[in-house]
């Protein structure tokens, strides 16, 4: 009987719940790196007649270039490889690439044309790019937890 009871104590105070209020607080990392990237797009492979209209798509081409130069200082690179071997001869041999992600907050610092090229420079200052985190995401860290 006694070891009944015991088992029922036992069972009763392992239901007992403590209720508890969390106190939440944002933490800042310790210092914010500056990214920077260079995109460039040759002017006269762009596919237009007009001289200027190939400008404007070589402008456009350089900026996405820069921006997937971020990307890939942020989020990385996937890399795919396959080779093929016959008779202890390589007969094929494939790499891939992508990058995948996106960029917040990066500012085009300078666009200009450089011989037969155009050329993007961009920045992504983290703290800003964190200011934007913590505004849609907010992480944070325990700061205190009271126990009822």
């Amino acid at each position: 009987m006694k070891s009944l009871m015991l088992i029922m104590l036992l069972l009763l105070t392992g239901c007992v719940s403590k209720d508890k209020y969390v106190q939440w607080e944002t933490e800042a990392p310790a210092s914010f790196p500056t990214l920077t990237a260079i995109g460039y797009a040759p002017l006269a492979t762009q596919p237009s007649k007009e001289p200027s209209h190939r400008i404007l798509m070589a402008m456009q081409a350089s900026k996405i270039a820069a921006y997937r130069e971020l990307a890939e200082q942020v989020y990385g690179q996937k890399i795919s490889a396959n080779s093929d071997v016959s008779e202890w001869l390589l007969t094929d041999d494939n790499v891939k690439s992508s990058v995948s992600g996106i960029i917040r907050g990066a500012k085009v610092v300078k666009t200009y044309p450089s011989g037969e090229f155009y050329v993007t420079e961009l920045a992504l200052d983290f703290k800003q790019v964190w200011q934007l985190y913590e505004q849609q995401n907010r992480p944070k860290r325990v700061k205190e937890v009271t126990y009822f």
